[in-house]
């Protein structure tokens, strides 16, 4: 396997999906006519919030997982780690875009703060003596 392989797919995979966000906020953007801010247009209002919510994350996220599979974790772990990640940055957004109800929302931070806290934890602990 390539060294850092599965960092670099889940990399390459936010990549992707930011552009599809940025792009989902530049649409709406030229649908109402907005330059700044939101117009008051809950469209536009949640694309920006899907973007700004991945933007917030998705980085650290590369970051914490690149760390923890740098630093020699097992492959599961690591896999796992990635697709909660994808998981729930992917349904944050769907969330975000798609449903009026908060429960999809709620589950992705569940799983992306349990995947953070996992991985935090792994780091701290393989430092210490």
């Amino acid at each position: 396997m390539n060294p850092m392989a599965i960092t670099t797919l889940v990399a390459g995979i936010f990549a992707i999906l930011m552009v599809l966000l940025s792009l989902l906020v530049s649409l709406q953007r030229k649908r109402t006519n907005t330059v700044f801010g939101d117009a008051g247009d809950n469209t536009l209002r949640r694309s920006i919030r899907a973007h700004g919510n991945f933007v917030e994350y998705a980085p650290l996220a590369v970051i914490v997982l690149g760390l923890v599979e740098y630093h020699g974790a097992t492959a599961w772990l690591v896999s796992y780690l990635a697709m909660g990640f994808i998981f729930s940055r992917v349904a944050h957004a769907i969330g975000m875009l798609l449903t009026s109800t908060p429960f999809v929302r709620a589950i992705a931070m569940l799983v992306n703060h349990a995947s953070f806290l996992v991985a935090g934890a792994w780091l701290v602990s393989s430092l210490l003596p």
